[in-house]
């Protein structure tokens, strides 16, 4: 069994077409249902943010469990194999495993290095294991790629050398945020984040919007700032110097007439942030005059390629060294079923030998007996002993895959016994 992960984020396809894919909690959830109902899945969960979906599975074959996941997103896109196919990725075993790390380290991430992926990957084995499609395989995985991004933060600079989407946003603004009187639209975690970075910069007012009250009242009042129904976007617009909105409703909330309605004979400007999926304000609010808009399409072009430089090659280095620890400890975990079968057999062996002994000796005394079974026991161990060794040596420098199956087939180990030990040590065969 091996990971496979398959997915499109902002490095290879258009913000436009990462719209179609948005899932809300519901829509994932049928997802992952859809995966492990697969044929060669076992395991499986999401990652799923704004700009990136991937799909993690734990499979048995690879190309077939490529094709079913594959159409699985192309369904979900509603678009044509052709116009989906060239954007999506794919990673196979060792691959996935360095994927994953780099994801959660932030290394993949738009803004390389932000944090907010990190509980997003903790979102996705949560995810998973409520909903049952998350074993041994994926929760190993995933549990060491949160180590991993947590070690990025903790371990390096790279928390003070790369902003969030929300600060790269504030800081492409034309409007400052120091004295701005700003409208926070959703109440979500970017939401959160935005108002966060508003109140430090010092914005003179700060308003949350949101459809569900309690949750427009529960983030106003962590920072100061005051709440309203989204019904109350209208009304808010025309006193608003900056809007940040971050709900990915299904259609466009901030509309041009509202807009032109709230700027008729005011000349000051408005900068428009749209951090959503798909996105919260009309495109073309753009046009008007003395509007900035701001959209995760414009910051995706602009931040593609970009990256901090301070704490980078550290959380790099982090994210090798964790890489080739877990390969390691995996390869080792391949090897055990097969060492403690070649045990098993040659303990029957032993026993065999003496039930026959027994039988062509039965005058022979209890002392003698006890002899006899430690001697050949201890000839057991030790010509037992190297071959054991050597092929946990060469699990940990090379794949075991060969060896494992070379020892097996020396010694004519029954595959079922393996199989068994595999399943009993929790690990998949």
């Amino acid at each position: 069994m091996s990971v496979l992960v398959v997915g499109i984020s902002h490095k290879s396809a258009p913000v436009e077409l990462l719209e179609r894919l948005v899932l809300d909690a519901d829509a994932t959830a049928k997802l992952i249902a859809d995966v492990v109902a697969g044929e060669h899945v076992t395991e499986a969960t999401a990652i799923v943010t704004c700009n990136r979906l991937e799909v993690y599975a734990e499979v048995d074959r690879f190309h077939g469990s490529v094709e079913d996941l594959s159409g699985l997103l192309v369904a979900r896109a509603e678009q044509s194999a052709e116009a989906l196919l060239p954007h999506l990725y794919v990673h196979y075993d060792e691959g996935a495993v360095s994927h994953l790390f780099q994801v959660a380290a932030g290394l993949d991430s738009m803004v390389v290095g932000e944090g907010q992926i990190l509980g997003q990957t903790r979102d996705a084995l949560r995810v998973g294991q409520e909903h049952g499609t998350v074993g041994p395989a994926l929760n190993t995985l995933f549990q060491q790629a949160l180590r991993v991004g947590k070690r990025a933060h903790a371990e390096t600079d790279i928390d003070r050398a790369a902003p969030s989407l929300v600060s790269a946003a504030l800081e492409r603004s034309s409007v400052p945020v120091a004295g701005a009187r700003a409208l926070v639209i959703g109440a979500g975690a970017m939401a959160s984040l935005a108002a966060a970075h508003l109140s430090r910069g010092g914005a003179a007012s700060i308003t949350v919007l949101n459809r569900t009250s309690a949750s427009a009242d529960r983030l106003a009042a962590e920072y100061g700032a005051s709440s309203a129904p989204l019904s109350a976007l209208a009304d808010e617009l025309p006193r608003a110097d900056l809007v940040v909105s971050c709900t990915g409703a299904p259609e466009p909330l901030v509309r041009l007439g509202d807009v032109v309605t709230a700027r008729a004979g005011d000349q000051r400007p408005l900068s428009v942030i749209d951090l959503a999926l798909p996105h919260d304000v009309d495109p073309s609010v753009a046009d008007l005059p003395g509007v900035d808009l701001i959209s995760l399409a414009g910051l995706a072009d602009e931040l593609r390629g970009l990256e901090a430089t301070a704490g980078v090659e550290d959380v790099r280095t982090i994210v090798a060294q964790e890489i080739a620890a877990f390969l390691a400890v995996r390869r080792q975990a391949s090897v055990t079923p097969t060492v403690v079968a070649l045990r098993s057999m040659a303990t029957n062996v032993v026993d065999a030998e003496m039930e026959r002994l027994a039988t062509r000796l039965p005058a022979l005394d209890e002392a003698t007996r006890a002899e006899v079974l430690q001697t050949v026991r201890r000839v057991a161990d030790k010509l037992l002993h190297e071959p054991t060794v050597r092929v946990k040596e060469l699990a940990d420098a090379e794949p075991a895959v060969s060896y494992t199956a070379a020892l097996a087939e020396l010694f004519r180990l029954d595959p079922e016994a393996v199989d068994a030990i595999s399943r009993a040590e929790g690990k998949q065969p």
